[in-house]
């Protein structure tokens, strides 16, 4: 299984780098199918923030969907610790969910999702670069603000709203864009509060996305 570290805004020493490959050996004990584990650091410069200014994203990519996880703290060496028992607990899910299925239905050979390679962020004097192939993104600076948004393209494969939550929850975040299979309009679910979600549909179907997938 390949590691992968990165730094955003932040450089990573070695020291770091050996104790992920240490810690994230328990990963293949969970997803033995996984066939790279990309670890991303970020650094808060703000001073406000000094209890979370160390992040660290971890994104497991195997056959089948992404399992991500993330935490922050004041040193990034701890916000390993936490991202990883979020992981951990995510891969167990769904291992036992695959478990689940495999007693029921014929288990489909799932298709190896893209990598999300994330090019380095743009030169703020430069135009920011067209997404045009899936994991492709972008940051750009809004105006003089301090305001800075980051773009990125995702492929959409139909799904169930069922399927949907369940990979939010894997991803572990708040939301979820989709395109719902049943009526072909482009929704996203958002967690509300302890088990409830909601979800809003646009009204506008997705006909040439879900024929060019089908």
């Amino acid at each position: 299984m390949e590691i992968v570290v990165v730094g955003r805004h932040t450089e990573v020493a070695d020291r770091f780098r050996n104790h992920v490959q240490d810690k994230l050996t328990k990963v293949t004990q969970l997803a033995p199918a996984a066939q790279r584990v990309d670890v991303e650091v970020t650094r808060e410069s703000n001073p406000r923030l000094a209890d979370v200014r160390e992040r660290v994203e971890l994104t497991v990519r195997a056959k089948g969907p992404i399992i991500r996880a993330e935490a922050a703290a004041d040193d990034r060496f701890g916000a390993l610790d936490i991202a990883l028992d979020k992981l951990l607990e995510r891969l167990r899910r769904h291992r036992d969910r695959r478990k689940d299925h495999r007693r029921t239905y014929v288990v489909a050979a799932a298709e190896t999702i893209p990598e999300d390679t994330v090019p380095e962020p743009q030169p703020e004097e430069e135009p920011p670069a067209p997404l045009e192939v899936d994991g492709d993104a972008v940051e750009r600076q809004l105006g003089d603000s301090p305001v800075v948004i980051r773009q990125k393209l995702h492929s959409a494969e139909p799904m169930t709203l069922d399927d949907a939550i369940y990979q939010m929850e894997l991803v572990g975040h708040d939301f979820f864009l989709f395109i719902d299979k049943e009526s072909t309009r482009p929704a996203v679910a958002y967690r509300r509060q302890g088990w409830t979600y909601g979800v809003i549909e646009l009204d506008a179907e997705c006909t040439r996305s879900v024929s060019s997938l089908a």
